[in-house]
C-alpha cells in the first residue's frame, strides 16, 4: 500500500523556508534510475523492510531494514530493489531556502553533509510513523505537528552528521521553490517508460511548446532527450543489479525492439548492453 502527502505550505527552521513537496511512503518494487536534485534540494530515505542496493558518489551500498540515507544537491543516486525481497521506503522530499550568507547551526550541519548512509536506532522510524497517523487522522492542528516532527527529524539527523567532518555548508538556494521542477524530476523518475510530452505539460499547466522551452532553459534538454537519459540510466542499474535478459530490459524500458535499445545504449555508452554487463557484474 503507498500513502503520498505533502504540506500546503512551508515551515521555517532558523529562518529557512522549508518546503516538504513529497512526503511518502511506499514499496519500492521498481528500480529508480540514477538522478540527481537541484540546489536547496535533499531526498531523506529510510527503509524499515527489505532490501536492495543503493549507487551513489560512485559507490555502492548494501540496503537492509533501518537502513537511512540522505540524498542532498547534485548527488547522482539509484536505487535497485532486491526482487525476493523489495524494499518498503519512507521519503520526505524537502527544499530549503535561505537568504542569508552564514548558516545557523542545524541547517549548517544538514546542509554540509550532501549525502549520508547509515542506520536507524528506532528514532526515525517513530517519526516517519507520527508523520503519517497525523496525516490519515486529521486531528487539529495535525499540520503545525508534522512541521514539527520534520524539524525534529533534520535536527536528529544533523546531530548524526556530527561525528564526522563537517564541510563548509554553503547557503541552500536563495530564491523561490519552483514547483515546476519538481514536477518535472518526478516524473522523468517515475514514469519514464510512458511519459509523453502532452502528459508531463498537463501536469505543469503549460503548452506543449512551453514545456519543451522549460526542459531546454533548465535540463539544457528537449523532452526526449530527457526521456531517453531517464531510461538508459534504468538500464545501467537493470544490467548491473539483475538477471533479467536483454530483451527483457528492453521491453521493461518500453523501447520498440531489443535492436533499437542495443543501438540506444551503445550509442550513450560506447559499448552494448551485453558487453557493459560483462564488464560491470
Amino acid at each position: 500500500m503507498s500513502m503520498q502527502y505533502s504540506l500546503e505550505a512551508p515551515f521555517t527552521l532558523e529562518g529557512a523556508s522549508v518546503w516538504a513537496a513529497n512526503i511518502i511512503f511506499a514499496p519500492a518494487l521498481d528500480t529508480i534510475p540514477a538522478h540527481s536534485h537541484g540546489s536547496g534540494c535533499y531526498e531523506i530515505h529510510f527503509v524499515p523492510a527489505g532490501r536492495g542496493s543503493l549507487q551513489a558518489g560512485g559507490r555502492s551500498y548494501a540496503v537492509e531494514p533501518d537502513a537511512l540515507f540522505v540524498t542532498g544537491p547534485h548527488v547522482t543516486h539509484a536505487q535497485v530493489p532486491d526482487a525476493d525481497a523489495p524494499m518498503q521506503e519512507y521519503c520526505v522530499y524537502l527544499r530549503l531556502a535561505h537568504g542569508g550568507k552564514v548558516l545557523p547551526p542545524v541547517l549548517k550541519a544538514f546542509c554540509g553533509t550532501p549525502f549520508w548512509f547509515g542506520w536507524d536506532d528506532g528514532e526515525v522510524r517513530a517519526i516517519f510513523q507520527q508523520i503519517f497517523r497525523e496525516f490519515a487522522q486529521k486531528r487539529t492542528g495535525y499540520a503545525v505537528q508534522v512541521q514539527l516532527l520534520l524539524s525534529q527529524l533534520i535536527v536528529k539527523l544533523a546531530r548524526r552528521y556530527e561525528s564526522g567532518p563537517l564541510a563548509d555548508a554553503p547557503a541552500p538556494y536563495s530564491g523561490r521553490s519552483d514547483p515546476a521542477t519538481f514536477i518535472i524530476e518526478e516524473c522523468f523518475l517515475y514514469e519514464y517508460r510512458t511519459l509523453t510530452l502532452q502528459t508531463l505539460a498537463k501536469r505543469l499547466q503549460f503548452s506543449p511548446r512551453q514545456t519543451q522551452r522549460l526542459l531546454k532553459s533548465c535540463y539544457g534538454s528537449s523532452f526526449q532527450q530527457k526521456k531517453q537519459e531517464a531510461r538508459l540510466s534504468a538500464a545501467v542499474e537493470l544490467l548491473r543489479g539483475s538477471s533479467k535478459r536483454i530483451a527483457e530490459i528492453a521491453e521493461l524500458l518500453g523501447f520498440s525492439s531489443p535492436e533499437h535499445f542495443s543501438n540506444a545504449f551503445k550509442k550513450a555508452y560506447g559499448m552494448s548492453p551485453s558487453r557493459y554487463r560483462k564488464q560491470n557484474p
